[in-house]
């Protein structure tokens, strides 16, 4: 993978695992690297990601979701598609791209208690915190191996 400044992470309703990677995110590059998310149908963000992210200290109450026909493709080193089941958003623009499918947390077919759904909401954070750590690293040491003569 070629070093990268930006990323923009898409699902389909910028609700969810776009949102909790977005803030995920900021918080793993710091003001290294700019961070934005967006969707192909943008609704609202999810309580339930706003309460997962809050456990851990990431405030995304005040996120919204974004359009991602809103995005500039200039502005964008990396684009990291979320989606499993779902058809993901296409983005025009030659930025890299990573696709990590990951299942929609909300489970919207499913009948499941708030405990239930609060869980799914986790299992995905730990799962993007986990992915964003692996690719910071390998940001990190690509950025050495480039510094080095």
């Amino acid at each position: 993978m070629l070093p990268f400044d930006s990323v923009l992470f898409l699902c389909v309703a910028n609700s969810a695992r776009s949102q909790m990677a977005e803030g995920l995110a900021r918080e793993v590059f710091g003001e290294t690297v700019r961070v934005q998310s967006a969707g192909s149908a943008p609704s609202r963000v999810n309580p339930f990601a706003i309460q997962a992210m809050a456990e851990i200290d990431i405030d995304l109450s005040t996120h919204f979701s974004t359009s991602v026909d809103d995005v500039e493709p200039e502005s964008v080193d990396l684009v990291i598609t979320l989606c499993a089941e779902e058809v993901c958003p296409a983005f025009l623009g030659s930025a890299q791209r990573l696709h990590w499918p990951l299942q929609d947390p909300d489970r919207k077919g499913e009948a499941l208690s708030d405990a239930e759904r609060l869980h799914h909401f986790r299992v995905i954070r730990d799962q993007l915190r986990s992915r964003l750590e692996v690719l910071a690293a390998d940001k990190h040491a690509r950025a050495g191996r480039l510094a080095d003569p």
